[in-house]
Order: C-alpha cells, then sequence, then structure tokens
C-alpha cells in the first residue's frame, strides 16, 4: 500500500512522549557497582530515584508494575550495563529473561511507559500452529517458540506452580474452519503438511467439526482442520510471571528497570555505546536492543540521522480491532476458533469497509481466555498510527463471527456494552512476513527487535507494528556494529518471543543459533 495510506508519520517525539506518571525505576545495586561518570549529560536537571533492596512485587492483574518501596532511595544518573534494552512488552522482557537466565550478563530495560501498556496486553494469546505452513520462512522459528513456551510451562509444574495461575496457560487445542471446496481442499493439504512436520493435526468432517464445537453452524460444505495440542496464554499474567523472574537477578546487580523514561538519544563514540533518556545514561558493552515497536523505525530513523545517516527501517503499523466480552457464558466454545480466510487476510469486498471506503480486512477468530472471557476478532487495516476506536469496524467483526455462531444475531451487541471492551492495536507489518530480529547495519552495539507496539485505552485499544516485507527482520543490520534489530512479527510477538529471544540471545553473544536466522537477515530491507 501507498505511503501516502500512512498518514504523518511519527517522529522521534512521538515515542519519548511522556505519559502523566510518576518514573518507576526498579535497580539493586551489586557490591562492586560503580556510578560511571556523566560523559554526555542530559540536558534535565532531575534524576530518577533507585531504590534499594526491600521492594515487595505485587503481580495484581490489574496493577502491573507496581511496587512497595523502601524508604531510602538511591540517586543515579549514569550506569553501565552489559545489555541495553528499549521497549518492556513481551519481547524486550523475553530477551531481557534469556540474557540473564542463560548468561553472567548484566542488562537494563527501558521503557517510556510500563509493561502491558503497549500491544501486549492488547492480543488473544494464542500459541496456534493451524495457521502456519511447513517449510515456510517463519515455520521453524514459530515451532522452536513453541517448544519453549511448553517447556516453561512444564518447568513451573516441576516446581510445584500451576501454569494456569502463573501464565495462563491452557491448552484450547485449535480449529481452522472451512466452508468451502477450495476451503476444504485446502485444510485437506494443510493437516498433511502439518502431520508430515511431526504435529498431531486431524482433518474433521462437516459431523465431527459439529461434535466439536456445537454452537458453530455446520452445514455440508463445513470441515475444520484440528490441532489439539494449540495453546495459548494470558499476556498479563505471562508478563507478572517473566518481571518476577527477571526482578530475582536485580538484588545481583544484573537487572535494572528504567519505567516512564523515554529514550531521548543514542550516543556515541565511534560505536553506539550508550542510550539517554529523561533522567539517565545507561552504557552498554554488549549491545543494545530497541524492541520499540511500531515507533521503532521512526525512532531509529530520527536518532541517526544527526550522524548523516539514512536509516529506513520498513515496519508499517497494522490497525487491528478485537472484542472483548467478559464473563460471557451465552456462548460455548471448546476450542480456539479461527476461520481459514484467516491465513491469507482477505479484504471485505461485498460490504463497505467503513465509512471513508478505506480497505479492511475482517475475519472470524474466536477463544476464551483464562478469565472466562470471550475474544473474538479480528481486523486488519493500514490506517497510519491512528489508534481511534471505529465502531463500524466492530460491527462487521460481530457480524462476521455471527455468520459462524449464529445463536449471537439474537444478542444486540449494543446491549453488551456493560461487559464490552475493544482492543485496538498496531501490529509490525513487514510485507514478507517476517519479523526484524538481530545486529543493525552500521550501528555498533545496537540490535532492534521489534513485534506488537502500542495500545490506547480506550475500552481497551491496541495496536500493532508492521514490516513492509511482511517477514520479520531478525540480525546485525549492516554497516552498525552491535546494533540488532528485531521487529515486524505481524500479530505473532507472544508466540515466537520466545524463540526470537534466543536467537537475539545467541546472536548477541556469537553462539550458534538454535534456528536458521537467515531468512531474517535485515540487509535483505534495509539494502
Amino acid at each position: 500500500m501507498a505511503s501516502s495510506m500512512l498518514g504523518p508519520p511519527p517522529t522521534a517525539r512521538d515515542f519519548c512522549r511522556v505519559t502523566p506518571m510518576a518514573t518507576h525505576c526498579l535497580f539493586f545495586p551489586s557490591p562492586n557497582f560503580r556510578r560511571r561518570s556523566i560523559t554526555h549529560r542530559s540536558t534535565f536537571s532531575s534524576h530518577s530515584i533507585f531504590f534499594g533492596a526491600s521492594l515487595k512485587v505485587h503481580t495484581n492483574r490489574n496493577q502491573l508494575g507496581r511496587f512497595s518501596r523502601s524508604p531510602t532511595p538511591i540517586y543515579c544518573s549514569s550506569q553501565e550495563f552489559d545489555v541495553v534494552i528499549v521497549g518492556a512488552g513481551i519481547i524486550g522482557l523475553t530477551i531481557a529473561r534469556q540474557f540473564l537466565t542463560s548468561s553472567d550478563l548484566s542488562v537494563a530495560i527501558v521503557d517510556k511507559a510500563l509493561p502491558c501498556s503497549g500491544a501486549t496486553g492488547a492480543g488473544q494469546g494464542y500459541l496456534w500452529m493451524a495457521h502456519k505452513t511447513p517449510g515456510s520462512d517463519i515455520w521453524d522459528l514459530t515451532w522452536r517458540s513453541h517448544q519453549l513456551w511448553k517447556m516453561l510451562a512444564e518447568s513451573l509444574k516441576e516446581q510445584g506452580l500451576n501454569p494456569t495461575v502463573e501464565l495462563g496457560w491452557k491448552k484450547t487445542g485449535s480449529l481452522l474452519v472451512g466452508r468451502t471446496k477450495a476451503q476444504l481442499d485446502m485444510l485437506k493439504g494443510r493437516v498433511k503438511q502439518l502431520n508430515e512436520a511431526g504435529l498431531k493435526a486431524e482433518y474433521l468432517c462437516n459431523s465431527d467439526l459439529s461434535e466439536q464445537e456445537p454452537d458453530l453452524f455446520v452445514d455440508k460444505d463445513s470441515a475444520g482442520a484440528f490441532l489439539p495440542d494449540d495453546c495459548q496464554l494470558d499476556a498479563y499474567l505471562t508478563v507478572s510471571y517473566i518481571e518476577k523472574v527477571n526482578r530475582s537477578f536485580a538484588s545481583k546487580g544484573r537487572y535494572a528497570e528504567f519505567y516512564n523514561q523515554p529514550v531521548k538519544c543514542f550516543i556515541s563514540n565511534g560505536e553506539v555505546k550508550a542510550i539517554e533518556t529523561l533522567s539517565h545514561t545507561l552504557h552498554s558493552k554488549k549491545g543494545i536492543i530497541v524492541a520499540a515497536g511500531c515507533w521503532t523505525g521512526c525512532l531509529m530513523q530520527d536518532s541517526f540521522r544527526n550522524w548523516g545517516m539514512e536509516l529506513d527501517v520498513p515496519v508499517r503499523p497494522r490497525k487491528g480491532h478485537l472484542l472483548v466480552l467478559q464473563n460471557f457464558d451465552y456462548l460455548q466454545l471448546n476450542h480456539g476458533l479461527m476461520e481459514a480466510g484467516y491465513v491469507d487476510h482477505p479484504t471485505l469486498s461485498d460490504i463497505e469497509s467503513s465509512e471513508d471506503g478505506r480497505s479492511l480486512s475482517v475475519s472470524m477468530t474466536a477463544t476464551v481466555d483464562a478469565a472466562g472471557n470471550l475474544l473474538i476478532g479480528s481486523s486488519r487495516e493500514f490506517v497510519g498510527f491512528s489508534t481511534e476506536l471505529d465502531e463500524s469496524v466492530v460491527r462487521y467483526i460481530w457480524k462476521r463471527v455471527a455468520e459462524f455462531f449464529p445463536k449471537l444475531e439474537l444478542l444486540s451487541l449494543s446491549n453488551l456494552s456493560a461487559n464490552r471492551k475493544v482492543r485496538i492495536g498496531l501490529r509490525p507489518y513487514m510485507p514478507d512476513g517476517k519479523p526484524m530480529i538481530g545486529p543493525v547495519p552500521g550501528l555498533s552495539n545496537v540490535y532492534l527487535r521489534i513485534y506488537f507496539t502500542f495500545i490506547k485505552i480506550f475500552d481497551l485499544h491496541n495496536i500493532y507494528t508492521a514490516v513492509p516485507d511482511g517477514k520479520p527482520m531478525i540480525g546485525p543490520v549492516p554497516g552498525l556494529s552491535n546494533v540488532y534489530l528485531a521487529a515486524g512479527h505481524e500479530g505473532g510477538g507472544l508466540s515466537m518471543a520466545l524463540g526470537t529471544a534466543e536467537m537475539v540471545a545467541d546472536t548477541v553473544l556469537g553462539h550458534p543459533t538454535k534456528v536458521d536466522c537467515a531468512p531474517f537477515a535485515v540487509h535483505r530491507v534495509l539494502d
């Protein structure tokens, strides 16, 4: 789609906009902690406050990131870490966890807001393979990531913990539903592919499909591809757990959080060695990893233009709406479902897509989360960085889902306003479907990783980032030593988070990657 469809591009100032919240920082100094002298002083004179070792973590789902702190503050303005991560969504947090648990490196994580205030908290949380194609470029990365999520769930059980409580973990199974002869043929072929790739997959005829999902409309032309081992997570619970793990390294001087600290600029002495926020200069010895979602492109472009570099990171925001019905038990769902058309995201053609005639894709997805909320969607459209609620899109979603679940036709959407929320997100889209992960060419010490990006609460608004070729970028940026990108995972940020975190850490540490990173090379979109 032409760039003019994006509207006015955001700037680094947009990304660095201060939220009306108090600065939150978490820092435990080790006995060997040494404050660096300030070589690049911010124009802001105030310092953030770091609190000492008496810190109690509250993991209340609605108060993520809020803490009881000790009364004795430690004032710091400049510190050094092995790795500095910009962005505290699921991507940034899992990268931090990977470094902390698989190496002895110290990690700082920086965000202009708080975890789950971005698009991480706005998705459905599914870990499904039903709509993935074996042999595709992102198949191995997704498969590896799902293995790591399942290993994490198993490890929690071994520790005597409940994965459902800790992560919102549910083994729902997934159903890809077809309703035309062409879709049924596609599903038969997909089931064959999935089985050959080592997954357990089953083709369900109309009677079997009806047995699995009694509330689903099924006729003689209906069938499904069923993957009983697919799972889903709750993003809020998962983020809370990962934060708890990361913070366990804080008392050893290996982990620090700098929340509500927008990034002002990158600092170089021949290679990128530090970032400057409103109150801090954070030096990095190993790498700077940018996981700033849909704002990553403008942040990188504006920051390095002052260096005489034109760095065009082609991540585009792809807006989506997701309807959440809280404590909704009118509809029975036994599995996670999506229509076969979700694979290709077809554009609406038989109805007006919205008042301004813009292109809009709506596909049926439906699942129930760990709290019993019904999540239905979803939409896709390129409308720039807008996160405004579009009620026409919500109506199209309701109409589309009702075509698969006729019981919903008996309900008026307007009567459900009391328990209705809408999540609006910008997916990190790249036209070839691969995310960006790895060093940024030409920028020493900086890594980039983009998935889900920005969420605005308006009954719950969600935005995802998107990259022009559809595939994420993962790897070093040519010409920028130690600068890495990890971006453009479209709607698969949570799904591919652990696999990407592992790939980023292995790349930074110089270890062989478990998954071939060549298909995600950054130079393919920057050259």
